[in-house]
């Protein structure tokens, strides 16, 4: 008996941890999600300013190299927040929620506090200049999002009871 109580401890700890609950599973969805409109974005800026000969290849490259690691390094941890490790949660909510969401928002406020007008800027728009805009809106979406979920009580229970579980 002793055998199967074991057992059966061990499988629901397993199934635990690859099967988070819908609003951590979520949580991790739009994070991956956010990666991919920020690899959009930057694909976008990157054909704009070679396009225009603003920029050389070089001129980019620590950028793009910067937010390829970025980019990485939130892969890794959504994927870790999936299987209930509190401090990709942690991590995730402190870097990329409030670091990420204010390099998101900062340039368009700062240009709104300059007096910019939204009626102007979208009579200007073009074609790229929409799909931009239209990723870095579902971009912060899904970043604020994501960490709505990851907080939520289901997710928390999640986090506490594989935490218990590992330790």
């Amino acid at each position: 008996m002793s055998t199967v109580t074991k057992n059966t401890k061990s499988t629901a700890t397993e199934t635990h941890r690859t099967d988070p609950p819908p609003v951590v599973h979520t949580a991790a969805m739009l994070w991956l999600s956010a990666v991919a409109l920020g690899a959009f974005e930057v694909v976008l800026m990157v054909s704009q300013e070679l396009l225009a000969s603003t920029s050389t290849v070089t001129d980019l490259l620590p950028g793009v190299g910067f937010r390829l690691a970025v980019f990485g390094g939130a892969i890794f941890l959504a994927l870790r927040l999936k299987n209930g490790r509190n401090w990709a949660r942690w991590t995730l909510a402190g870097t990329l929620g409030v670091l990420g969401t204010l390099s998101l928002v900062v340039e368009p406020v700062r240009w709104l506090l300059d007096g910019g007008s939204i009626a102007e800027a979208v009579a200007g728009m073009d074609a790229v200049s929409w799909a931009f805009a239209s990723s870095r809106i579902l971009h912060l979406t899904a970043v604020l999002g994501a960490m709505a979920l990851m907080f939520q009580p289901r997710a928390n229970a999640y986090f506490a009871s594989a935490g218990a579980a590992a330790g």
